[in-house]
């Protein structure tokens, strides 16, 4: 196999491709959450927060490609089995409840905001600790989508 020579050595990779797989298992459970939301909510709320979850729903299954190509793209293999990205996830599953739709839209603000904070500190750490501003960017611009879906969350609760 043809060693990969990008200016990073293999260690900087192998650091940025494992907070990228965090980041990668808390999109997939993030997903999971979003669409059993979408699928599940009642109430007055129906109509705008499905159509809201189905266009964020969208958005993490785009993001979702788009981490594990950036793992491929520095030469790993992205996680791809539930078991792996329960275990590296730092979201946690509400398996058996159905809350109501509020609490739903709660539920995904701080989900969102845990995505958005590890976020950060990952693009701290591919900057500072493994030299690696592509990554570094990539997950900026991942973060600020984040922002905006958890603004249109709060927006919703806070009205």
């Amino acid at each position: 196999m043809h060693k990969i020579n990008i200016g990073l050595t293999d260690e900087q990779r192998h650091g940025v491709m494992n907070l990228l797989n965090q980041d990668l298992a808390d999109a997939y459970v993030l997903l999971v959450k979003t669409k059993k939301y979408h699928w599940d909510v009642v109430g007055p709320q129906f109509r705008t927060l499905h159509k809201l979850w189905e266009k964020h729903y969208k958005e993490l299954t785009e993001n979702i490609d788009k981490i594990a190509e950036r793992v491929r793209t520095l030469g790993g293999y992205p996680t791809g089995t539930m078991e792996g990205f329960l275990s590296l996830a730092t979201l946690k599953e509400h398996s058996g409840e159905i809350p109501t739709a509020t609490e739903m839209v709660t539920k995904l603000v701080e989900d969102h905001e845990q995505v958005i904070r590890n976020l950060r500190n990952h693009v701290d750490r591919c900057s500072e600790e493994f030299h690696d501003q592509g990554s570094a960017n990539f997950l900026t611009e991942l973060m600020e989508e984040h922002e905006e879906m958890v603004w249109m969350l709060r927006s919703f609760i806070e009205g």
